[in-house]
């Protein structure tokens, strides 16, 4: 499951405002979805759904479901934790085991989804690729754990800490992967323009 906004300039990459127009970061945000996307079906791993806010009929979205083998789903819910807790009830009536990334993390590859999906062949385990910034850019269940997404501070850098506490608390398997880096900041612009 890829969670994606679509690319209205002014209401994307907002951080990155001092240093671009609206419509540059618009254009940035397009540019990591689309890696996001080809990372997650180039191999074909699994089923890869983009989970589309503030709906499926953008057309940036309905253009990317003609390109690429995705399902177009609507986030459902009015803050993120609430968000992702229903994406993956819903990704649970199909299926044994499931992933969640944002879109905006250039450090992310191929062997992270792998090593995430295989992962979660334990039981009751649950995976978490941590970010430079305190949050994590991944995560992967294979049963529903509302505990994990309620009451949580989205967007601070005790995110990831407050999830691990959480995940001991439920005596989950857990699985680590390499620490991320996502494009928020202008410093973070710097690092992805040298890296392309």
């Amino acid at each position: 499951m890829i969670f994606c906004k679509a690319p209205v300039p002014g209401q994307v990459k907002t951080r990155l405002l001092t240093e671009l127009s609206a419509v540059d970061a618009a254009e940035i945000h397009k540019e990591l979805s689309l890696r996001t996307i080809r990372l997650a079906t180039q191999n074909c791993l699994c089923a890869v759904q983009l989970w589309c806010a503030p709906s499926t009929e953008h057309p940036f979205f309905v253009s990317l479901a003609a390109i690429y083998p995705i399902l177009l789903r609507q986030q459902q819910g009015v803050e993120l934790g609430e968000k992702m807790q229903n994406a993956f009830c819903s990704a649970f009536n199909q299926y044994s085991r499931a992933l969640l990334v944002g879109c905006d993390c250039p450090s992310l590859t191929a062997h992270d989804l792998d090593y995430a999906l295989t992962a979660l062949e334990s039981p009751a385990s649950c995976v978490l690729a941590p970010a430079e910034d305190g949050g994590y850019v991944l995560i992967g269940l294979n049963q529903l754990h509302p505990e994990l997404f309620s009451g949580m501070p989205w967007g601070t850098e005790h995110v990831f800490e407050l999830t691990r506490a959480r995940v001991d608390q439920l005596h989950l398997g857990y699985f680590e992967l390499s620490q991320q880096w996502d494009l928020d900041r202008s410093s973070d612009l710097i690092r992805y323009l040298s890296s392309r």
